[in-house]
């Protein structure tokens, strides 16, 4: 059996702890190549660069080779798969996120967008998240978790597989096992902060809170609150099922 290529992003650019640690763990399981932003690259969704020109830096480190691109977590997907890689990768794992990209985040994450873009491509893809923004958190407990989700999805060979994996901030001792849920009904109550600089001129901060509307307890959401791991299965198809026979009608207009 042929070992298994696996190609690591990120967004939170090829430096961050959180893809540190990510490495670490899959290298336990075959071929990796890194792919990643050479600076934080995070709430950039599904963006490529198509009016600027992309410029790799390589290096190679213990016989992992490290490729930091000056595009988006998408284009790092985009070059790894079509240029960089030997042959078609067998996983993309992106991560792991500092901070959480449960509920509606996932359409601004680079990260989750990244693994998206690899089920695009038929791909199994996996992104890992910790509920902790800050650079120096402690992820003991999500290598855990991310090394028995990635050997779970090697063993079962799904193909174009996506799962959004949020872990909660907690010792593994804390964490009461792993919920495959679904996306909670959620969004931003996002306001403007006016400010004035030096020359009088207004800027604006984006600020605001996040809202669950969905209580139920089958979302990330709520897994997360409970100290579960969140497993939630993505798709890239958008559209609503649900309401294309009411709009039929329109066919006839």
């Amino acid at each position: 059996m042929k070992t298994p290529l696996i190609l690591v992003v990120n967004d939170d650019g090829i430096t961050a702890p959180g893809i540190l640690a990510l490495i670490e763990v899959v290298k336990k399981f075959g071929e990796v190549v890194v792919v990643a932003p050479d600076k934080p690259q995070s709430g950039m969704g599904h963006a490529v660069s198509l009016n600027t020109a992309l410029r790799l830096n390589h290096w190679k480190k213990d016989g992992t080779n490290y490729y930091a691109c000056s595009g988006t977590p998408v284009d790092c997907v985009k070059m790894g798969v079509s240029k960089l890689l030997k042959r078609k990768p067998d996983l993309i794992v992106s991560g792991i996120n500092h901070g959480s990209n449960s509920s509606i985040n996932i359409i601004y994450s680079g990260t989750m967008s990244a693994a998206i873009e690899g089920a695009m491509e038929g791909i199994s893809s996996i992104g890992f998240s910790l509920c902790n923004h800050s650079i120096e958190a402690d992820f003991t407990t999500a290598k855990i978790y991310v090394e028995k989700i990635i050997k779970d999805v090697l063993t079962q060979k799904y193909e174009g597989i996506c799962l959004n994996v949020n872990i909660p901030n907690l010792s593994v001792d804390l964490i009461k096992g792993i919920k495959v849920c679904k996306q909670a009904n959620g969004n931003w109550e996002e306001e403007f902060d006016e400010r004035i600089d030096p020359n009088g001129k207004s800027y604006y901060w984006l600020t605001g809170k996040f809202v669950v509307y969905d209580k139920s307890e089958d979302t990330d959401e709520w897994a997360l609150k409970n100290n579960y791991v969140s497993v939630v299965p993505v798709q890239h198809d958008f559209t609503n099922y649900s309401i294309t026979d009411n709009i039929k009608h329109l066919e006839h207009a």
